[in-house]
């Protein structure tokens, strides 16, 4: 773990641990997931411009639209993670959309109480899709060291490619999982694109400082500092505790991941991108 101090004031124990070893071998796997078939039914008015052929449509397009955001929650939620340890592999799967293979109808006609609405009730097979995000943001992290004996200090450098905000997270052997910017004494957490920054930065009280955690017996951890840049200042953040200057998750908290997910499944692939620096922590 890091420990994480204020030089003046506070001490704080923070772990942070491994998100997932592998990015490669779990792109493989998602690509490999099935398409579902799911059910939705849309529906639409009629105005006095509309003909009925134009109404049908839309019912149709409402349900398949319907259809889709049903699939892309159960493609997010058959992989939210009991653990927020695994925050990586979720992190990928936000960027996942649907695409219709196949559609059935099952029902579909007049409203019999208002004769101006139509409805359609239809089954669509449902493909995932993981758009690539090399056409999007990108964001290069590194640490000052990635090997680090106990005690030793350590520094985050991250450059972003595009104007972007950014949230530094760690996450704890325990499955905690500890937002270190922005936090209480850094707030802003802007960066231009191109230009190069470090956490903690250089006029900071703040010092990051390798740290096994209490429980762990052995001599060597493995663990991993994540990285999400978004084109817009985004609510990304659940609502955690605060545990001195920053916002700790407890392992218990799960939602926490599937809440940040879900958020970023909101946007654009292109308008966000993540990055992950793994380090090991020896006695």
């Amino acid at each position: 773990m890091l420990n994480i101090k204020n030089i003046r004031l506070l001490r704080l124990c923070l772990a942070m641990t491994p998100l997932i070893s592998v990015f490669v071998f779990a792109l493989v796997a998602f690509a490999s997931e099935k398409p579902i078939w799911v059910e939705a039914t849309g529906e639409s008015y009629m105005s006095e411009i509309d003909t009925p052929k134009e109404v049908m449509n839309r019912a149709k397009k409402d349900a398949e639209v319907r259809a889709i955001e049903y699939a892309v929650g159960t493609f997010i939620k058959s992989h939210t993670l009991v653990s927020n340890s695994q925050l990586a592999e979720d992190l990928i799967y936000a960027a996942v959309r649907g695409k219709i293979e196949k559609v059935e109808i099952i029902k579909e006609g007049w409203d019999t109480k208002d004769r101006n609405l139509y409805r359609v009730r239809l089954k669509a097979l449902i493909e995932p899709v993981y758009p690539e995000k090399g056409h999007g943001m990108s964001v290069k992290l590194s640490l000052s060291k990635a090997d680090l004996k106990e005690g030793e200090e350590v520094k985050i450098f991250y450059q972003p490619d595009a104007d972007s905000y950014v949230y530094i997270f760690s996450v704890a052997a325990d499955g905690s999982v500890t937002l270190l910017l922005p936090n209480s004494l850094h707030k802003e957490n802007f960066a231009e694109a191109k230009r190069t920054y470090e956490f903690p930065p250089a006029n900071s009280t703040i010092k990051l400082q390798a740290q096994f955690l209490p429980e762990h017996k052995e001599k060597t951890a493995e663990e991993r500092i994540k990285i999400i840049a978004t084109r817009q200042k985004e609510d990304i953040i659940p609502l955690g505790f605060q545990e001195g200057m920053f916002k700790v998750y407890d392992a218990k908290s799960t939602g926490m991941i599937s809440d940040l997910v879900k958020r970023l499944n909101q946007l654009e692939p292109i308008d966000w991108t993540e990055a992950t620096m793994v380090y090991v922590l020896r006695r």
